[in-house]
């Protein structure tokens, strides 16, 4: 049951997964050190790679070749969704003389293994077509517009979408009808901004079912949800004008297909590093904010649901079935993971997985693949297959000579496996627990042999549900229904005070000065005027004592605060005549 792939120096070829783990007879393996690119077909049926003299199609299934196709300098393989074409790219090259070079995006048919069109796609970036799931309609963006094609009918574009300068788009998935997502960016003062439309009906501004438009973007990141309801918007600058990041700066906005848009308010600043949306549609989860991150979901009106607090993380994975949430720190944190039962918010298992360049949901939704490889790290390179629960089941390093350079699960079609309850007890592993040592801080020699001293750089925020609750129920409060509660409660707050006073009465202990001068007078002159008069003297004063306690520690002050300390004496004869008066 769902193979892994895995290619490399040692080659390409497959592994079964749990619970055996043994090498796949299925796919027989391709010794060569020269296997550049390597796709699955959406079902997970049919599987492609190419060596380095070919292009060879096998079905996974049957265990046969399909198809060898003499594209030896293909770099980039794609399936469309229904198995029917295979597209290919090879790094694009001008002839000699300086002429156009020959087409280097080939479109072939599986069935009869016919070239059914080539174009001349000249970046790497964007370069697959895309299609609908259906494959009704196939896109490819070509001098900033929009080609699209009917029915994987290549030679006739039945249909364009044109703007003055379409950077990017995305296909909604799921049924028809399909709806695109286009990003123009900015120029000449004007702002850049995300539209989306219902194809066929490209007619202008009007036609468009939403429109955002926003400042500050370099460039953006789409992501559709599953139901092709709305849209997420990751836009992001190259360079922070405030200087306060490195990255530069992103912000997140929503876009419904309703028409709707919102900037999701993200209540800490810093980069926004990781954006996913539930399967269920109607959730997503954001981390962001200066380390140690943030990590909240939020709803389709952008309101938090959950927030999971602090801690090193910088991505964010939803299993298949959308039932467990992973927040993991990778890349340059040192791979620690947090599992989530979404239903209940509860957190599973923190594993650790240290080094890690790649992480990957097993269609079951019950176990995870984590990979180092090169050439982000050409040292310790290998995979471990664990379960969500925090137990490895199954771990490989390739020889220290060797290098790992991808590994990935064999995809299956969405409802092949049934979703299962959440377990919290580990399942059992034949190899140990991956505990990581405890990294202790860095102490100078002059301070080893002394206590610790328990210092922090920052306070690490605990999880807590941002869901406002009535009573024990679980259904959210209406804003209106909020507004009452907030304004019972203040109500009953005052009233116990008010209570707590009366009983206290003569014999009220009488506090220090200082507690004074903090302290709204419990004696009024009925004159609300006076009584604000008399705060704001006392604010005054406090304000002085501060700047002659700032005097006294050696602080230069300012012109304008020693003449407000020179006033001190005139303010307290202000005040001692108010309060005569009463």
């Amino acid at each position: 049951l769902f193979p892994l792939a895995v290619r490399g120096s040692e080659g390409l070829y497959m592994v079964n997964g749990p619970p055996s783990f043994t090498e796949s007879t299925a796919f027989q393996r391709d010794s060569g050190k020269n296997c550049k690119a390597v796709a699955f077909s959406k079902d997970g049926s049919l599987f492609a790679w190419c060596n380095g003299q070919k292009v060879n199609v096998v079905n996974v299934t049957r265990a046969e070749l399909l198809h060898s196709f003499d594209l030896p300098k293909t770099v980039c393989l794609e399936f469309s969704p229904k198995n029917n074409v295979l597209a290919m790219w090879q790094a694009y090259a001008t002839a000699k003389d300086g002429t156009a070079g020959v087409p280097n995006l080939q479109l072939h048919d599986l069935r009869t293994g016919k070239c059914l069109k080539s174009f001349i796609q000249k970046k790497m970036q964007n370069w697959c077509p895309c299609w609908a799931d259906d494959e009704s309609i196939c896109a490819r963006n070509v001098n900033n517009e929009v080609h699209f094609f009917e029915n994987n009918n290549f030679n006739t574009i039945a249909n364009k979408l044109h703007l003055q300068k379409v950077s990017d788009f995305v296909l909604s998935p799921g049924a028809q009808p399909t709806k695109v997502a286009v990003y123009v960016p900015g120029s000449k003062g004007a702002p850049s901004f995300v539209r989306l439309y219902q194809y066929p009906n490209f007619g202008g501004p009007q036609s468009a079912l939403a429109n955002k438009s926003f400042f500050k973007a370099d460039k953006v990141t789409m992501l559709w949800n599953k139901k092709a309801t709305a849209v997420l918007v990751v836009a992001s600058t190259e360079v922070d004008k405030s200087g306060a990041s490195y990255y530069g700066e992103q912000t997140l906005h929503y876009v419904a297909a309703s028409g709707e848009s919102a900037v999701v308010q993200l209540p800490k600043n810093g980069p926004i590093y990781d954006v996913a949306w539930s399967p269920n549609s109607v959730e997503f989860c954001a981390v962001y904010g200066f380390m140690p991150a943030k990590a909240t979901v939020f709803n389709l009106k952008c309101d938090p649901v959950f927030d999971f607090g602090t801690g090193p993380r910088n991505a964010a994975y939803y299993s298949p079935h959308g039932h467990i949430l992973v927040l993991a720190g990778f890349g340059n944190l040192r791979g620690q993971m947090e599992v989530w039962d979404v239903k209940n918010y509860k957190l599973i298992s923190k594993p650790v997985a240290s080094d890690s360049t790649y992480f990957a949901w097993c269609p079951d939704g019950e176990h995870i693949v984590t990979a180092t490889c090169a050439p982000r790290l050409r040292v310790g390179n290998g995979y471990k297959v664990w379960h969500y629960t925090g137990s490895v089941l199954h771990s490989y390093e390739v020889p220290c000579d060797e290098e790992m350079w991808q590994v990935f699960w064999q995809p299956f079609l969405e409802g092949v496996f049934p979703e299962r309850a959440v377990r919290y007890q580990a399942v059992p592993s034949e190899l140990p627990r991956a505990e990581p040592r405890p990294a202790q801080a860095y102490r100078p020699p002059a301070l080893r042999n002394k206590p610790v001293t328990s210092s922090k750089l920052h306070e690490d925020e605990p999880p807590q549900n941002m869901k406002p609750h009535l009573g024990g129920g679980d259904k959210p409060l209406s804003k209106t229904a909020l507004k009452n509660q907030r304004k019972h409660e203040a109500k009953k707050a005052a009233k116990q005070e008010a209570k707590a006073d009366a009983q206290q009465g003569p014999a009220q202990v009488k506090p220090p000065q200082s507690a004074l001068q903090n302290t709204v007078p419990a004696m009024t002159t009925g004159d609300p005027e006076v009584d604000k008069k008399i705060k704001n003297l006392k604010k005054k004063l406090k304000a002085i004592e501060q700047l002659k306690e700032q005097a006294a520690a050696g602080k230069q002050l300012e012109k304008n605060q020693v003449e407000k300390i020179q006033k001190e004496a005139a303010l307290l004869k202000e005040l001692e005549d108010l309060e005569l008066g009463v």
